[in-house]
């Protein structure tokens, strides 16, 4: 628990100190400006450097995590998808596995009962939980591009009128917002809940998840409580879009909150667990094809060797060996 409450203190002191910062003149151009163009440097030399580093890692030989039959013989029937032997197969496993979680989905927890008996049992929360957090996640980040481009491109508007299609209240609200408060919440009282997962947790963990539950309150109080001037907030947007900043007068605290914990999560983001969003790509247990069976995979890196023949090995030991009375191949 204190992992717990040093991440969430950390959080709220980064949002109280922006809040506080942007009461003071000299300070707002560092948080509007200088942060996010900070972050996101930081963000995509990040990804950079570790995509380019995952990708230059060798991977001598196919380490494929399959669940299924492996292409053998002919009459043997394979699993084209639960063990991919061909490039579509590769590709429609990997897409399930990116878009459906489709491995989460099967995942499984266990648990202790009298006896002692350790009990496994279907997951689907933490599966549905994930999938919830990260679709809403996505769209939420496409509507905001109503800030960033001008014009709007239209499938960000027809995201934005699906994603309001039950028109409660005025403002509209969203049912992302909704969806993605309540999955945070959910992989969060898991956290709490499950003493295993308690146990191994870590600062991280939490400080990644207090992050984006902070993101998402302050992203949901100023759209529907604090009301912000949106007309300032995509001036700013589109000036920071265009490397041509400009400061308006009338931004919120709120606001300024807002920015600084996005900034925080786009500059930790390359160093921390988030970063299995590129590497679920570049993992060779998800993006090799299964055919050790149909073509023989040579280590690249293997360096010749001297070998003992059997053949060497018994004209070295041909006179012990008859002595034994053991039988030679040749004589």
């Amino acid at each position: 628990m204190r992992k717990a409450f040093a991440a969430l203190i950390a959080v709220i002191g980064i949002a109280l100190l922006a809040g506080a910062a942007s009461r003071v003149d000299g300070i707002k151009p560092f948080i509007a400006i200088v942060l996010p163009y900070g972050a996101l440097a930081i963000l995509l030399i990040g990804l950079s450097w570790r995509m380019i580093r995952w990708s230059l890692s060798p991977v001598p030989f196919r380490i494929v995590t399959v669940c299924g039959q492996q292409k053998s013989l002919p009459w043997i029937k394979a699993g084209w998808l639960e063990s991919p032997y061909s490039t579509p197969g590769v590709i429609a496993r990997m897409g399930l596995e990116v878009l459906m979680f489709r491995s989460l989905f099967r995942n499984t927890r266990s648990r202790l009962q009298e006896g002692p008996k350790l009990i496994y049992g279907e997951a689907k929360w933490l599966w549905l939980g994930a999938l919830a957090f990260h679709w809403s996640l996505l769209i939420v980040l496409l509507r905001h591009l109503r800030f960033l481009v001008e014009p709007v491109p239209k499938p960000a508007l027809f995201l934005e009128s699906v994603d309001g299609f039950f028109q409660v209240g005025a403002p509209v609200l969203y049912a992302t917002d909704i969806v993605m408060l309540a999955a945070l919440l959910y992989l969060l009282q898991r956290r709490f809940r499950e003493p295993q997962l308690r146990f191994i947790s870590l600062f991280t963990d939490y400080f990644a998840l207090f992050l984006l539950l902070g993101i998402a309150i302050s992203g949901v109080w100023m759209r529907y409580f604090a009301r912000v001037d949106v007309v300032a907030v995509k001036q700013l947007a589109l000036s920071l879009t265009i490397l041509s900043p400009s400061l308006p007068k009338n931004l919120s605290p709120w606001f300024f909150a807002h920015l600084a914990l996005v900034s925080t999560l786009a500059a930790y983001l390359p160093f921390s667990k988030l970063m299995h969003m590129g590497g679920i790509f570049l993992s060779p247990t998800r993006n090799l094809a299964n055919n050790s069976r149909m073509k023989r995979h040579v280590n690249p890196w293997n360096y010749p060797v001297k070998v003992h023949t059997y053949e060497e090995w018994e004209d070295e030991f041909r006179e012990k060996i008859e002595a034994a009375g053991l039988p030679v191949e040749r004589r």
